[in-house]
């Protein structure tokens, strides 16, 4: 076959049977329990090692503990040699050399940031302090915080548009999304949203679209980035986090993760958004992020400790890489690594138990759903609950069956979900009268605090 046919073969086939990451690309965790940024090299689906910016959980209350708490947020510098890090209990921006995995500064902002990205001139990064009302301007070159930026209370993250003229501006307890011009720091426009808490917003690799998740309804929002209007809503699922873009076909798709569902939720955007693919993945899907190309989405599972992998020509999962506990944002760097091994200053993983994770069912016929989640902490467990499906406003108790005493107490939201966390000895209760080693505990979720009462939901 001579060349010209070759090439002309070659060009026929999908980008993503052949455009893949790169060796210097890199994948990075915000993992919330651990206080440590997972760094994963995308090609070989490896963690590499982590970056540790503070001890994990509850290793944290000490009155001289100077490390960083509830590592969360995750952005980078437009030449990928950046990245900043939001820790939302200890109010730190985090900035790291993506080559070195050194920390080059840290910049102290307001109450509970959430997450931060860089102006795209690379110049300055807009941390949002969602338990404020503004935006902390931070000198990307000396770290310091230069200026504020007022914004309706509760701020939660901001995305730039293609062009860098705009801000768009997310809220975690508004139903709102705020438009900033980016030179001026004026406001634009306020655009009304269907509900108060927009964990997360993004902006399609075209520029043409705005998308917001909305965790509290199960809903994705899509705007028009040139009217600054709503142009549809969509019905996604509970806990809907994150979203992200893959490529198949040259044709752009939408990945949203539902964290109550335990899947990845495909779209195309069109007149209507369709949906095309619904993908298993890990506990709890939350960051999610695509490779360059879009061939490869990389989602972090919150309650699993891993990342799974899909491969977007298949639409499936190929992969599944460890991580540190609880991974909450999640971002691809492309050229993170231009040169070498870039293991410098990365820890490795601790080792410990499988998590243990428990599925909370309805019994038949009746609405309700749930999960949880135990991370051994050597003598004790640490408890993550999450509920759906129930009645709003209602105080439940989550008991090991057989026990006096719930494990974790919760108040649902006016959607009937709710969240919540605990320290206990999850891995030796067992029921009375059972030997309690290496039994897997039966959790009952009954409406109210007496653990004798008719449960709601069971974890077998």
């Amino acid at each position: 076959m001579t060349r010209t046919a070759i090439l002309a073969a070659a060009l026929l086939v999908s980008t993503s049977a052949f455009a893949l990451p790169a060796a210097s690309d890199r994948v990075y965790t915000a993992d919330q329990n651990s206080n440590t940024v997972s760094v994963i090299d995308p090609v070989a689906n490896k963690l590499l090692g982590q970056i540790r910016l503070g001890n994990p959980r509850p290793d944290v209350l000490s009155p001289l503990y100077k490390g960083e708490v509830n590592v969360h947020g995750l952005g980078f510098s437009p030449d990928h040699k950046t990245l900043v890090v939001v820790s939302t209990v200890t109010n730190s921006v985090t900035f790291i050399d993506t080559a070195t995995n050194a920390v080059k500064g840290t910049t102290y902002v307001g109450r509970n940031p959430h997450e931060a990205f860089f102006t795209p001139d690379g110049r300055e990064v807009w941390a949002t302090v969602r338990g404020e009302d503004y935006l902390s301007v931070i000198d990307a070159t000396t770290f310091k915080e230069t200026g504020r930026i007022p914004t309706t209370s509760g701020p939660g993250m901001t995305k730039f548009s293609r062009d860098g003229k705009l801000a768009f501006v997310a809220n975690s307890f508004n139903p709102v999304l705020e438009v900033f011009d980016v030179a001026s720091h004026a406001l634009v426009k306020r655009i009304p949203v269907i509900s108060p808490f927009v964990p997360f917003v993004q902006v399609s690799p075209d520029g043409s679209n705005v998308w917001l998740t909305h965790k509290d309804v199960g809903k994705v929002t899509r705007v028009d980035a040139k009217t600054l209007e709503v142009k549809e809503v969509i019905d996604s699922g509970p806990i809907s986090n994150h979203l992200g873009f893959g490529t198949v076909d040259g044709e752009t798709l939408v990945y949203v993760t539902i964290g109550g569902e335990n899947v990845v939720k495909v779209y195309k955007p069109g007149e209507k958004t369709q949906l095309v693919a619904t993908i298993s993945v890990g506990a709890l899907p939350h960051g999610i992020w695509g490779s360059e190309d879009g061939s490869r989405i990389f989602v972090g599972l919150e309650n699993g400790d891993k990342v799974d992998v899909i491969d977007t020509a298949e639409q499936k999962v190929v992969a599944e890489i460890p991580t540190g506990q609880a991974p909450q944002a999640l971002v691809f760097v492309p050229g993170a690594v231009p040169v070498g091994a870039g293991t410098e200053n990365l820890v490795p993983l601790k080792a410990g138990p499988e998590n243990l994770t428990l599925s909370l069912k309805a019994p038949e016929g009746a609405d309700g759903s749930g999960m949880v989640v135990s991370r051994n902490l050597g003598l004790v467990d640490a408890i993550d609950v999450s509920l759906a499906k129930l009645k709003p406003v209602t105080e439940y108790g989550v008991f090991f069956e057989g026990q006096d005493e719930p494990v974790v107490v919760l108040k649902t939201n006016d959607k009937g979900a709710g969240m919540a966390s605990s320290i206990g000895p999850v891995r030796t209760i067992g029921a009375p009268g059972e030997p309690a080693a290496g039994k897997e505990p039966r959790l009952v979720v009954v409406e109210g605090l007496k653990g004798t009462a008719s449960p709601v939901l069971t974890s077998r």
